[in-house]
């Protein structure tokens, strides 16, 4: 390993700017397009990286225009990349990702852990989260990165909200602090850099940042008491590193209508000042359309970013230009105090990764973790244990919903839906194991209109035992309130669907609560 103390008196003030920048890396890109990366690296000192599996799948495809392709050996290309990149690389690289749920949130074929609106179902037990945090961290240390960009603090208060949703804890701020520094801690002990996000709160949105600016017209006294509190907690607690969003607070900003990752009013002012936070700031990706469709030229957005206070620049998209600007516009002491940030963050994080052992936490451990999470979560929505029994007693039928073919037509859907409903239109009792199609909420989460009728008319007509396996956001759209029972199992793993069908037969009991208020959007 480098000697840092050396190596950081060797770096021009030019390449001290590179090392703030952290652009994007695909795990599936073209060999142009890699060397293309290698250059950016070579030339300009660049601090570190971002991956993400494609540039189809990156944040601002959610417009659906290009398709993404599968690679199921992209650990394998992961990890061979990030051996490429740093070995051509004057300074270790900072290597990141996203990883709120494991690699499998990028990576194919890699363990994948409960979303957080999973874990925020859990009662009073933060050590299953905190061993979540632990194992995704084993994970990143096996492909060689140092940065989960996790976890969300934000509180999903906004029942509509399209981007955060089930990737928060829930809508309650003891709960959303107190798991989100159960993952912290997790992942710190296995010397993994953790970035809470995305300050200063996007739960109470309905605007998805990669498209548009969200904007929250609260009080300051408001957003103290919820918003923030979960960020100031994990401050007090000495978290590494936070990542400012892309939203419109005026509260925050002196009344104005500034995206906060380019606000010095939020992030130097009211994260700096009053929260007091003293680590690395890490800005939200500059290629969201929430701030980059504003500013087209290339350099600017990066340079406001910068000069309002973030220290890490994350998928910036004009490296050369950004740095450029940068050396013109800051002075010296501004950069010189970014780059130590960074820098002691980049020496903290590749101290602790020099002894990894290249293995992933074992597959075993992770499906006992599910499994275990899955007892714990596990919610009665409506009715109780009783009427699941008195409901066993009868003649039911099992209908099991779920997309098992990919890229179905809708007409191919439709014509399967009409015989569906033909097989149990002479039934009574219906137990009716629902996965929706997407865990997103664009798009009625997948459903077409007819299929959510369908069900909603079988809890109109039949007794119905609902099962419930996803995003629980989406029992919206349904009459759950009319069901016998519904009960909630958030994932489709088979650990989960194992403990739901013990569940089901009296051998186990629901202990989880849902960690949100949830509405109808059925009358």
């Amino acid at each position: 390993m480098m000697d840092f103390i050396s190596a950081k008196r060797q770096l021009s003030l030019e390449e001290k700017v590179g090392q703030l920048f952290m652009p994007a890396a695909f795990i599936n890109d073209t060999e142009a397009e890699i060397q293309e990366l290698e250059t950016l690296i070579k030339k300009h000192a660049i601090g570190g990286i971002c991956f993400f599996h494609s540039r189809a799948s990156a944040a601002t495809n959610y417009e659906g225009k290009k398709p993404v392709v599968y690679n199921d050996n992209s650990l394998a290309v992961l990890k061979t990349l990030i051996n490429r990149y740093q070995r051509l690389s004057k300074y270790p690289l900072l290597i990141a990702i996203d990883a709120e749920w494991g690699l499998a949130m990028r990576v194919e074929n890699t363990a994948q852990y409960p979303y957080a609106i999973t874990l925020g179902a859990i009662q009073d037990d933060v050590s299953l989260l905190y061993e979540v945090g632990k194992n995704i961290a084993q994970d990143c240390k096996s492909a060689g990165i140092h940065w989960n960009l996790s976890p969300v603090a934000d509180i999903n208060n906004n029942p509509d909200n399209p981007v955060i949703g089930y990737r928060s804890f829930g809508d309650d701020r003891e709960r959303v602090t107190s798991k989100s520094i159960a993952y912290v801690k997790g992942t710190e002990s296995e010397g993994v850099l953790t970035s809470i996000k995305h300050f200063p709160g996007h739960g109470d949105t309905a605007t998805d940042s990669h498209l548009g600016l969200p904007v929250i017209n609260k009080s300051k006294e408001e957003l103290l008491k919820n918003e923030l509190y979960p960020f100031q907690e994990l401050i007090n607690e000495g978290v590494d590193s936070v990542m400012v969003g892309h939203l419109s607070v005026p509260a925050l900003a002196n009344g104005e209508n500034i995206p906060s990752s380019i606000s010095k009013k939020i992030i130097k002012g009211v994260l700096r000042e009053e929260m007091q936070f003293k680590g690395a700031v890490i800005s939200d990706a500059l290629n969201m359309h929430a701030v980059s469709k504003n500013y087209p030229i290339p350099g600017e957005l990066e340079w406001l970013a910068f000069d309002a206070g973030n220290d890490v620049l994350c998928f910036a998209e004009h490296t050369k230009e950004g740095i450029e600007r940068i050396l013109t516009e800051a002075n010296s002491n501004q950069i010189d105090e970014s780059f130590e940030r960074v820098w002691k963050l980049k020496e903290k994080a590749i101290k602790n990764l020099k002894d990894h052992n290249n293995n992933s936490a074992p597959y075993w451990l992770a499906k006992n973790l599910n499994y275990a999470i899955a007892e714990k979560c596990l919610t009665i929505l409506k009715g109780s244990d009783k009427d699941i029994a008195e409901f066993r007693t009868t003649d039911f039928c099992t209908v099991t919903f779920k997309r098992f073919v990919e890229n179905e037509t809708r007409s191919e859907i439709l014509a399967s839906l009409a015989l569906l409903e033909s097989e149990v239109s002479e039934e009574n009792e219906v137990l009716l194991l629902l996965t929706p199609p997407n865990v997103k909420p664009a798009n009625n989460f997948g459903f077409f209109t007819e299929e959510i009728d369908f069900i909603n008319n079988l809890m109109d007509e039949k007794k119905v035992v609902l099962y419930h396996y996803g995003n629980p956001y989406a029992l919206q759209h349904f009459k759950f309130d009319k069901s016998l029972v519904t009960v909630v199992v958030y994932q489709d793993f088979t650990e989960f669907q194992e403990v739901a069908t013990a569940h089901f037969l009296g051998k186990t009991k629901a202990l989880g609560k849902l960690p949100f208020k949830l509405k109808t959007n059925v009358i």
